[in-house]
């Protein structure tokens, strides 16, 4: 066990190192980054191999059908060390990595929220018709399960202002669950990931951010991609696009084949006023786009319930 508990503080001490990239050189964070990850996955395994060493009784399969005994036959039962991790956790990981090396910091996204942080701090006016476009679940108590990572922008902001005013930049993504009020089909899904990118500085522009998403879908599918973008509208963004990339050929995407992948602006000032920052002295943009959605280009799937499916037959394809 002491070996584990050094590997877990080893671990920590790397978390901590990799929150000083932004004071790297920008010619060598790509490299610093890698360097960081390779050596997280070491430690990662080195840590779940002592884990396993640890275990000083026998190993108990698990019923994972829940099996009622009544004229059923008997369930295939699946040792508890014989798991997999989801691929939607392994592609966001991979998500999180490619952004880090970009610079930004990582900061989760909640489950439940508040009417508070879901419309008036992102520049829903009241009873305005744009927040039924984002019809969502509602708890007794009048929480809310978010229908987008923007919920966290004004966290976000206020988190990081101290950052901003010492270094001149915020730049953060917020990876997490989201939840809609859907009609379930093979593109729709009542509950799906999304990650939300936010960067402020005293200079920052369109230009910027436009390369910024350009550099992510290259690094994600490994190519050269062309961009386009038309005109969107969300309350917190001005102006605001939608951003499409060319259909990568490696999905058999032919020249002119746009995907619309995300929404992306300008932060409105009204938000950053909501978050104590002066908009006649920073300037930001901020984006946000479903995990699932790459994932499902990535590995050609042509139906995004599969991932809340539990079906072990799919599961086993990124075992």
């Amino acid at each position: 066990m002491v070996e584990l508990d050094q590997l877990k503080q080893e671990l920590k001490k790397l978390n901590v190192e990799a929150g000083k990239i932004r004071e790297i050189a920008v010619e060598k964070r790509a490299e610093f980054g890698r360097k960081l990850n390779l050596r997280k996955r070491e430690i990662l395994a080195r840590i779940a191999e002592a884990e396993r060493a640890a275990l000083d009784v026998e190993v108990q399969p698990i019923d994972v059908t829940a099996w009622s005994g009544v004229n059923e036959p008997l369930p295939e039962l699946y040792p508890t060390l014989q798991g997999s991790r989801h691929p939607l956790m392994t592609e966001l990981d991979r998500v999180t990595e490619i952004y880090q090396m970009m610079g930004f910091e990582v900061v989760e996204s909640q489950q439940l929220d508040d009417e508070y942080h879901m419309f008036d701090t992102l520049n829903f006016a009241k009873d305005h018709p744009a927040r039924d476009g984002y019809d969502t679940f509602r708890t007794e108590e009048g929480l809310i399960p978010p229908a987008h990572t923007s919920t966290m922008q004004n966290r976000v902001l206020k988190r990081y202002r101290k950052q901003l005013e010492g270094r001149g930049t915020l730049a953060v993504v917020v990876p997490g669950r989201v939840y809609r009020n859907e009609d379930v089909d093979a593109t729709h899904e009542h509950t799906f990931y999304q990650c939300e990118g936010v960067y402020v500085s005293r200079d920052c522009n369109m230009g910027q951010m436009l390369g910024i998403l350009k550099e992510f879908f290259e690094k994600y599918y490994e190519q050269k991609l062309n961009i386009r973008t038309q005109p969107g509208y969300f309350p917190f963004t001005e102006p605001s696009l939608e951003f499409m990339i060319e259909k990568p050929k490696s999905l058999g995407g032919k020249k002119g084949d746009f995907l619309e992948m995300l929404g992306c602006g300008m932060i409105h000032p009204n938000v950053l006023k909501m978050a104590g920052i002066d908009p006649e002295e920073y300037h930001g943009f901020a984006w946000g786009g479903g995990i699932d959605r790459l994932v499902m280009l990535r590995y050609g799937l042509d139906d995004v319930r599969y991932f809340e499916s539990g079906n072990l037959n799919f599961l086993r394809e990124f075992g």
